[in-house]
């Protein structure tokens, strides 16, 4: 596990759940070696850093691949939808979770945490928070998703 704490913005949420900023080409195999099966990215493909065959090196490693791709400046809530039906499809699996620089994870699995699994709001928001305060974009994304599934769990797929 501490080859993983190299990569960039890592943050281990659970036994089964890591999430990071853009790994590196190399930094996969230790992924791989770490015991994780899936890697999904929510980053674009053309930012700073991002690695444009990365489906095809993960792949090449013997690891399941999904990309959402999610507008930095404009989350959606589908894409958070269709983030908690991958989460809920892969959810006997190890799963590592990035993007550039693990601000769009973050707040999509605090969400997930919250309306997919009933955990604890201050618990999630504390993982969230050691990753960034969100910005106001990101802070009314995920106030809107709260309010509109918040108690009611988000739908599994």
């Amino acid at each position: 596990m501490s080859e993983l704490t190299q990569i960039k913005d890592f943050l281990q949420i659970s036994d089964s759940i890591s999430t990071a900023g853009q790994p590196t080409s190399q930094e996969f195999l230790a992924i791989k070696h770490s015991g994780h099966q899936t890697v999904i990215n929510l980053a674009l493909l053309d930012p700073p850093g991002a690695i444009t065959d990365e489906s095809k090196i993960v792949q090449d490693l013997g690891l399941d691949y999904v990309h959402i791709p999610v507008q930095w400046d404009s989350p959606k809530p589908q894409d958070a939808l269709r983030f908690f039906e991958v989460m809920n499809q892969h959810e006997d699996e190890t799963l590592f979770i990035h993007c550039a620089a693990n601000k769009r994870v973050s707040a999509f699995v605090f969400l997930y945490r919250v309306l997919c699994l009933g955990d604890d709001r201050a618990i999630a928001r504390n993982a969230l928070h050691q990753i960034w305060e969100p910005n106001p974009v990101w802070q009314n994304f995920i106030n809107a998703m709260l309010q509109e599934f918040y108690p009611r769990k988000a739908p599994t797929f």
